[in-house]
């Protein structure tokens, strides 16, 4: 497409959107989002198509305009947490779907892999889980109670520890994002692994439902936010490797605040998460 016939398409799109920043018009969210989705694709393109063309250079303009307009820093408020989960935080998932999409692609492949390596070798879970843990297991079922695991630490400490624990893991998910996102892909691809040769292991012992409905009460939001997590971290790594119209450097703290702000939101989830494992699981 000639790059008149593209301005022509679009541009009552472009004005709509430029106008809603400058005014600050206050529009739907989603409409907001899908607006600066579109925008971010048509920049894209343009640059692609008709690099150093004035549609290139207003795109891009109207882009940092719609980052800082959104993304700013904004006066606290008692409805700040609000706020943040039903308009910051669809947006960002808008924005970063990509990633958060290959995020959750890495983790099921490999939790597969994780449970065919434990159906095709019989030592594989004792070396992902560990000897000590599979023997206390496989006594606890011979004890006839399999998940006595949940049972072995007082509700409170167990509840602070694993929320601790999985708020490590997701800040070792994001953090090694630095690495050009490799380190993410490791913690996530690791991770996933263990949960795969776990659930083989107690398909093996004939175990499934039983480990299922007991570890998916907290397990759902515990992975579903590990893969945010990792989410987070792509978004960072991906900025020093795609710079895009900024400067390397510009992307990279670009990226890692749009990252962390994705880190942060994930610990309630933790906390949540941590709580149905100390007091509900073990019941």
């Amino acid at each position: 497409m000639r790059e008149a016939a593209f301005a022509k398409q679009n541009k009552d799109k472009w004005l709509k959107f430029e106008s809603v920043l400058r005014n600050n018009i206050q529009i739907n969210p989603d409409e907001l989002s899908a607006l600066y989705v579109e925008v971010t694709d048509h920049l894209s393109y343009a640059q692609t198509f008709f690099p150093n063309s004035n549609t290139a250079q207003y795109l891009n303009n109207l882009s940092v305009l719609a980052h800082q307009k959104i993304y700013k820093t904004k006066r606290e408020s008692r409805k700040r947490f609000i706020t943040f989960y039903t308009k910051e935080f669809p947006l960002f998932f808008a924005q970063y779907h990509k990633q958060l999409l290959i995020a959750f692609i890495t983790f099921a492949l490999f939790a597969v892999v994780g449970a065919y390596s434990a159906a095709t070798d019989s030592d594989f879970v004792r070396l992902i889980l560990g000897n000590g843990y599979v023997n206390m297991t496989l006594e606890n079922i011979e004890n006839g109670d399999p998940m006595a695991v949940y049972k072995e630490m007082e509700s409170t400490d167990m509840f602070l520890g694993i929320t601790i624990n999985n708020i490590r893991v997701a800040l070792f998910a994001f953090s090694l994002g630095v690495f050009l996102s490799l380190g993410t892909l490791y913690i996530i691809m690791r991770n996933a692994v263990m949960l795969g040769s776990f659930q083989y292991f107690f398909y093996d012992q004939g175990l499934l439902w039983e480990s299922a409905r007991t570890i998916w009460i907290h397990g759902t939001i515990e992975i579903s936010v590990i893969i945010v997590a990792a989410c987070a971290g792509l978004v960072m790594g991906n900025s020093i490797l795609f710079p895009g119209t900024y400067t390397r450097l510009q992307s990279f703290v670009r990226g890692a605040k749009d990252g962390l702000k994705i880190l942060i939101s994930t610990i309630p989830f933790f906390i949540i998460a941590g709580f149905l494992e100390g007091f509900v699981t073990r019941h």
